[in-house]
This record gives C-alpha cells, structure tokens and sequence, in this order.
C-alpha cells in the first residue's frame, strides 16, 4: 500500500475546478489532520459547487435552485480554504509550479489537481454553431432550456441516452407550448444499458406522455436563418424536423485541454496512474477530465472511489489505489425506475431469463453464464436489482434455484433452504415455480 504523501502539510495545493469530484475531494481533505493546510479551489462557474444531477429536476420546476448546492461560500471560508469562483484557468506553467487566470490572476502551486470535468460532445455537422443549439451540462444551460420551454415552439434533443431522456421530460413537463423531439442514432433508447425489451417498453411510455422518439437518426446537418438561428435539422436518410432550439445531449468530451497545452501525457483525457497522478508527479487529475488504464468516467460511482485514493495520497494515508470495478446503472427517468449491470446482448453461451408483466409494467432479464449471473435489466420494480448485482460480483452458483431467480432474493432462500432439509427438494422447487408462474396471469417467462 503506497503511504508516500504528495503534499506536506505546509504546501499550497490548488484544485482547478469546482465541479462534484472537486468538492467530494475538499470534504474528504478537510477531515483529515495531515491535510494540507492551504488550500485553493478555482472554478469557472460563478457559483460553488453543485450537484449536476439535479439539473433534470430544476429543469422541470420540481426543484429551486438554491437545493442544489452542495456548500454555500462561507463553509469554504471556515474550513480553511479559498475559494475563488468565476474565473478560468488559461494558461499552467509546470516548470515555475504557476497558473494564471482569465482575470490576469497568478497563483503558485505546490501541488496542482485538475479537476475540470467534461463538456457535450457535439456532433461534427454543419450548423452546430448556430444560435439556438444548447448543450445541458450546467446552471446556465438549465436556464437557457427553462427559456426553451416557457416560450414553446418544438425543440429538438440529440441524444437518447440518460441525459438526453432526462432533458427531454424537464422540456415537456416545463413548457405548455413545447413540442419535443429526441434523436437517437441507435435502434434503441439507452442502448448501452437496456436490452430491446426494455428501450421498447421504455419508448412507449415517453411516446403516451407526449415526446416524439426517433430511433436510427442519423443528423446530417443543421439548417439555419438569415439570422444565424437553427429552423431545422436535416436527417440522413432524408427526413426533416422543424426546430427553434437544438439541445446536444450525446456524450461528453473530457476537458482535458489544460493537460495538452502544459504538456502532461494526454490521450483521450489527461492519463493518471493507480494514485492519480499525472506524468508530472506535482500534479494529480481528477473525475470526468482523467484516463486510468484507457478508461474515461462519466458516471459517479467510480469517479467517488477515485477520491477516495486521491484523498489518502494527499494526505499521506494508506491506499492501494484506484481500480476500475464492475459497476451497476441504478436510474429513474420520469417516474420509471431501471437497473442495469453487465453486457446488454445476450451471446450464444448465455442462459436468459426473462419476466414480463404486463399489467405491471415490470420487466426482468438475467443472463447466466455456467449458472453464474452477468448481466441483468430490470425496468419498472429494480428491487432486486441489487441483491442481483451482489450474486454477480461473489460469483455464486445459482443454478440449482434457476426457476426461482426471476422471483429474487426471497424465493431463492426458500429453495437454498429446501434443498439442505428436503430429500425431495427437486420435486418442491418445481412445484415452487409452478405456483409463482400461476400467480402472474399476465407474466411472460422463459
């Protein structure tokens, strides 16, 4: 276990970026006695951090802003640290451990975490640069969109995954006058979580609650006015939208142009060791802007442990470091509640299982490889999902309570049981799970 620490207690450590991984990693330093006693955070927003993903809610009114701060300015105050808010990186000088401002501030370091975050991913089509295209990344964006909504029209959302789901329903549920069309250029919504049943089951409850979802849309190109404003997207295969606004939520872009310009080693993202450091040793990278292992993040579970290392290293505390672990996809859309882990497809070595309530809306989907489960999709009650993802990660053999596997937890203790008291224990799981199947008169099961 590495103890080595990278700041002493009298070095100037300064965060760039003000983001959730940023503040997660102050809460951790701040409660530890060999923390480094000056600390400076940098952020480009002019308010602290908050939490991002909470914009949905915002958007959709169902939240005010003030509950999304994670800390207000004076907290930063009483622990010590300075906060410097509304300003921008521009320029890092490794040599002379110093950083300069857009404001024409210059700060030294002792050591440097950049912590920047990501950006949308806008698609590379002409017209992305006109007036009306938004992405959906920060407070500023949410009130561009709650502007969107209020005043109508019919606005377009590239991206069918999570985050452009989500901006989709605040756009619905904000505006009156708002018709909304969402883009996926897959087959399927959310098609790296969600197996074709579920994205199908998925569609059609945004379709009945009024958005427009268009699979296999491929964007061509962005018309505009003699303005400069979007008036219309242009699909691939011919087919045209009308659009007042354009809202970019198809993946994210590591901010990682600070690591480039200093001349860190920078990939896809700023390239960081087991500790998170960087190839220059003063110098850590954090969350959405880093690359452990060829590995970007996006997600906040592994981007949390990444703190955690970062933390102890700083601090001169035992850690083994960070290693990418399987993690499971816990999500609610509008109401709809999904859990997902492991691959999507099923391959030809897989054993599937699958249970479909039709009067419920739930749905369940196993995948088992030699009695072991690898993946599972669960739309509507995720429950179990958890208990699921536990069996997944310990790898138990679960194929002598296969029948009851869709049931859960519950069910596979009365067979576990069974089968240590009951000579008979074959004949009563088949009498299990013929009873469970007769219960649900609208279930499909395989």
């Amino acid at each position: 276990m590495e103890t080595t620490s990278r700041c002493s207690p009298n070095d100037h450590l300064v965060i760039i970026g003000n983001g959730m991984a940023s503040h997660r990693l102050i809460e951790a330093l701040v409660k530890q006695p060999t923390r480094p006693q000056r600390i400076t955070v940098i952020g480009a927003e002019p308010t602290p951090a908050y939490n991002r993903i909470l914009l949905s809610p915002l958007l959709a009114g169902e939240m005010q802003q003030e509950a999304l701060t994670l800390r207000d300015t004076a907290w930063y105050a009483e622990q010590g640290v300075t906060l410097i808010l509304d300003e921008k990186v521009e320029t890092l000088d490794r040599a002379s451990q110093t950083l300069a401002t857009d404001s024409g501030r210059s700060l030294d370091y002792d050591h440097l975490v950049i912590a920047t975050g990501s950006r949308p991913a806008l698609p590379d089509v002409p017209g992305i640069e006109l007036e009306g295209v938004h992405g959906f990344r920060d407070l500023q964006d949410a009130d561009a969109l709650t502007d969107i909504a209020q005043q109508g029209g019919d606005a377009v959302v590239i991206g069918g995954g999570l985050l452009g789901l989500e901006a989709a329903e605040g756009l619905r549920k904000r505006g009156s006058e708002i018709k909304v069309s969402v883009l996926q250029r897959s087959e399927r919504l959310m098609n790296r979580q969600l197996d074709t049943t579920a994205a199908h089951l998925l569609k059609d409850t945004l379709t009945q609650r009024g958005l427009q979802i268009i699979t296999d849309a491929q964007v061509a190109r962005l018309e505009g006015d003699a303005q400069g404003r979007v008036v219309k997207v242009h699909l691939a295969d011919g087919r045209q939208l009308k659009a007042s606004s354009v809202i970019v939520a198809a993946g994210i872009t590591p901010n990682a142009q600070l690591g480039h310009q200093s001349g860190l080693t920078t990939q896809r993202a700023i390239v960081v060791d087991e500790f998170l450091t960087t190839s220059d040793t003063a110098i850590s990278a954090l969350g959405e802007c880093c690359q452990f292992e060829g590995t970007t993040y996006g997600l906040v579970e592994p981007i949390w442990r990444q703190v955690e290392v970062l933390a102890a290293t700083l601090c001169g505390m035992p850690t083994h470091g960070y290693a990418d672990t399987p993690s499971a996809t816990k999500l609610k859309i509008s109401g709809v509640a999904l859990y997902a882990f492991g691959p999507t497809e099923a391959s030809a070595e897989h054993d599937v299982l699958s249970y479909h309530d039709l009067e419920r809306g739930d749905y369940r989907r196993l995948l088992l490889r030699n009695g072991q489960i690898e993946g599972a999709v669960l739309y509507g009650d995720t429950s179990q999902g958890p208990w699921y993802f536990e069996q997944a990660l310990a790898g138990t053999h679960l194929n002598a309570y296969r029948q009851a596997l869709l049931f859960g937890a519950a069910d596979v203790d009365v067979l576990r049981e069974a089968s240590q008291h009951s000579p008979d224990f074959s004949e009563l799981s088949s009498k299990h799970s013929s009873s469970k199947h007769s219960s649900h008169t609208t279930s499909e099961a395989a």
